[in-house]
């Protein structure tokens, strides 16, 4: 049925990386491609269709280009996640193209990144606003896994991967911000509840200090310069590429045995340690080691994970 090796994995599996257009997303997409996977990318940035609200320049097919160099087969799909007829239309093309076979579903949408305010507490920020923010992170997912999941049922396996910030309860700084980074890890929880019975994991992964598109763009640097900004902020320099957080998900989707992990809320810096990957530069950063060492005392422990 496939011809997975040691070095490509998941040859043979298909997988859909729901927000694949940028940051872990597109990294995740590009290490389920060089593990051999076949990655439907899907996201609303596309060159056929122009840039979503973020106006930013990544597009679908770019993400899906960098799928098959990898080695993998990549199929850019221009999808609005919060469109439930746009979803509907995507899983029934992967289920007639695939012959109804779906192996890994990651949810990674987000886009809340300007929606979110630092600067108020609730009762003080855009009600609007807010809302959209849930809206666009949290029911996304939700629509996504409602029309992704019979597939995965249907044949008896697969993994869902709800990509958040951070794995333990610590409040992340924002009100809107920390419900939907909060919520999407219950989904993990609530999915693997309802999943296991039928051999499907769910699980929720967090990076650590991704150096996202638009975290470099903020320093003024590359990811091959990137550390030309640890000057301005120290912490930078135990952050980590959008692959290490895909190299994560790659080895759980690996695992035979990944039901183990189900319902659990997971972190690159602890799943280093089970699967051995590394990050691009051949280091293994650990941002939770680091804030023990570096943070804790000004901002208190991270926390227990969930």
């Amino acid at each position: 049925m496939t011809n997975a090796t040691p070095a490509r994995p998941l040859a043979g599996k298909v997988a859909l990386v729901a927000g694949g257009t940028r940051g872990g997303g597109r990294g995740t997409a590009v290490a389920l491609g060089a593990a051999g996977a076949t990655v439907y990318v899907t996201g609303r940035s596309s060159r056929t269709a122009g840039r979503s609200p973020l106006d930013r320049p990544e597009t679908v097919e770019e993400t899906a280009a960098r799928v098959t160099a990898a080695g993998g087969l990549g199929i850019p799909v221009r999808v609005d996640h919060s469109d439930p007829d746009d979803v509907r239309a995507l899983t029934a093309r992967i289920g007639a193209e695939q012959s109804g076979r779906l192996d890994i579903l990651v949810n990674s949408v987000w886009g809340g990144d300007p929606l979110t305010d630092w600067e108020h507490p609730l009762w003080e920020q855009d009600l609007d606003t807010g809302l959209r923010l849930l809206r666009q992170a949290v029911e996304t997912h939700i629509t996504t896994s409602r029309h992704a999941l019979p597939l995965m049922v249907a044949q008896g396996s697969g993994l869902v991967v709800e990509v958040t910030d951070g794995n333990t309860a610590r409040y992340r700084g924002s009100f809107f911000y920390d419900l939907a980074k909060s919520a999407v890890i219950r989904l993990a929880f609530a999915q693997a509840a309802e999943l296991k019975e039928h051999g499907v994991a769910a699980v929720a992964v967090t990076p650590g200090f991704l150096r996202s598109e638009a975290v470099l763009d903020h320093f003024g640097v590359t990811e091959d310069t990137w550390r030309d900004a640890i000057a301005r902020d120290p912490d930078f320099a135990y952050s980590e590429s959008p692959a290490y957080l895909g190299r994560a998900i790659a080895a759980l989707a690996a695992d035979p045995d990944v039901l183990r992990w189900t319902g659990r809320a997971l972190a690159t810096w602890s799943l280093y340690k089970e699967y051995g990957f590394t990050d691009t530069d051949g280091t293994q950063p650990d941002f939770a080691a680091h804030w023990a060492d570096a943070l804790e005392a000004v901002h208190g422990p991270l926390g227990e994970p969930l």
